[in-house]
């Protein structure tokens, strides 16, 4: 079977697209199930771009700031996209909101990951949120984008326990080690396995 194409999306580090990077070159295209054919962006001068060209991998820059409305950025985000034909696209600290004609192509197929265990703490401070109201634990998601936001069906999560002396930094990063697992477990078995969407159950084959 065909590997799976991705294309993975970032706006910082890249610390996830790595993790995708080496779990791929680690077992293989055809054991992983799946191959990275482009990077897209943002915003250009970020690591996560450079650690694509060091791979070798086409890369795209979208910036919001340089189209007229954010309807034509979406669009344009869309068709960059679209011509690398990816079977999965992946958020990989993707920080921006995509919108109609981008979820109209990729719906379905579009992974993000969330720092908190949704549908607990949605949003940009997902983290910070945890912290505030007194959690004990919280966690990671990797869910299939919506057009609502971190409201998506739920593909995986991933539990992280709150300790006393935790400040959001602290455990943003065990959040992060986890999630950086989680999303290479969770796009290897979509691409090795397939799945369907049933409602807001996602079933992996």
């Amino acid at each position: 079977m065909a590997a799976k194409r991705l294309v993975v999306l970032v706006s910082g580090s890249g610390t996830n697209l790595q993790a995708l990077l080496d779990a791929i070159a680690a077992t293989g295209t055809e054991a992983y199930g799946a191959e990275i054919v482009a990077v897209g962006a943002d915003r250009d001068g970020i690591e996560g771009l450079a650690r694509a060209e060091r791979a070798g991998l086409p890369t795209f820059v979208r910036k919001v700031k340089e189209y007229e409305s954010r309807e034509e950025w979406d669009a344009a985000l869309a068709e960059a996209v679209a011509s690398y034909e990816p079977d999965l696209v992946v958020s990989a600290g993707f920080m921006k909101i995509v919108g109609k004609e981008f979820l109209g192509r990729f719906g379905g197929r579009f992974v993000n990951t969330h720092p908190a265990l949704l549908p607990s703490f949605p949003g940009a401070h997902g983290v910070r949120d945890a912290l505030a109201y007194g959690a004990r634990v919280t966690g990671c998601t990797v869910h299939f984008v919506d057009d609502g936001v971190d409201t998506g069906p739920i593909i995986a999560q991933g539990v992280v326990e709150v300790r006393d002396e935790d400040d959001e930094s602290a455990l943003h990063e065990r959040i992060k080690e986890v999630e950086r697992r989680l999303l290479v477990d969770v796009v290897g078995r979509l691409a090795r396995n397939g799945y369907r969407i049933e409602g807001r159950k996602v079933v992996i084959q």
